[in-house]
């Protein structure tokens, strides 16, 4: 088995939050987090976010995640009390391009920042036939449920946390195209944190 490799030297890599019963948001309101937050701020978290998005020189989100990171992130920079990582994520997010999936917004209100009204599928074999580090989508379970479905995901990453949250939508659907993973990388952190890096093997 192999790890698949890519000429243009682009992969698309997807990382997101879980609970221990496999779900990526609370029941009743996809955005509450209040469930990942005493989880987000620990070593293993924040270590984790910072493996992914060094080497990614795009992020990829759908409308309601790129209002939820754009409208907050930017937000920690410059303050006091911000840890280094945060501070760093914060500003390579605002750097970075931005590749938002949206039918209803007209034009991007964030800087560098390209609004895309097509399939999750389409868009992403479109950057992946351009120059560039990884793509990296964050926390956006509309879009990476898509890319899973279409068999896009060259790395899947998940920071798994030790609460069951008892409903809410499940990231892995039923009717996933069968495949096998290497595991990259693993670690375990405060409380409970496990945060893990998957490869697909072609």
């Amino acid at each position: 088995m192999t790890v698949t490799e890519h000429p243009g030297g682009r992969r698309i890599v997807t990382n997101i939050s879980l609970s221990l019963d496999g779900r990526c948001a609370a029941p009743g309101d996809s955005q509450d987090m209040s469930w990942v937050m005493p989880y987000a701020h620990t070593d293993v978290a924040r270590d984790h976010l910072t493996s992914l998005w060094e080497p990614a020189t795009t992020a990829l989100l759908g409308r309601v995640n790129a209002e939820g990171f754009l409208g907050f992130w930017p937000t920690v920079i410059g303050r006091q009390d911000t840890d280094p990582r945060d501070e760093a994520f914060a500003e390579w997010l605002v750097d970075t391009d931005k590749v938002v999936l949206s039918s209803t917004l007209g034009e991007a209100p964030w800087e560098r920042t390209t609004i895309v009204d097509k399939p999750a599928a389409e868009v992403a074999e479109d950057l992946k036939a351009t120059e560039g580090g990884d793509i990296l989508v964050l926390s956006s379970a509309g879009v990476i449920k898509a890319l899973l479905a279409a068999d896009q995901v060259d790395r899947l990453a998940l920071t798994v946390f030790p609460v069951f949250l008892g409903g809410g939508p499940r990231l892995f659907d039923e009717g996933l195209p069968a495949g096998k993973w290497a595991l990259s990388s693993h670690a375990a952190g405060e409380h409970g944190t496990l945060a893990v890096v998957y490869d697909r093997v072609r």
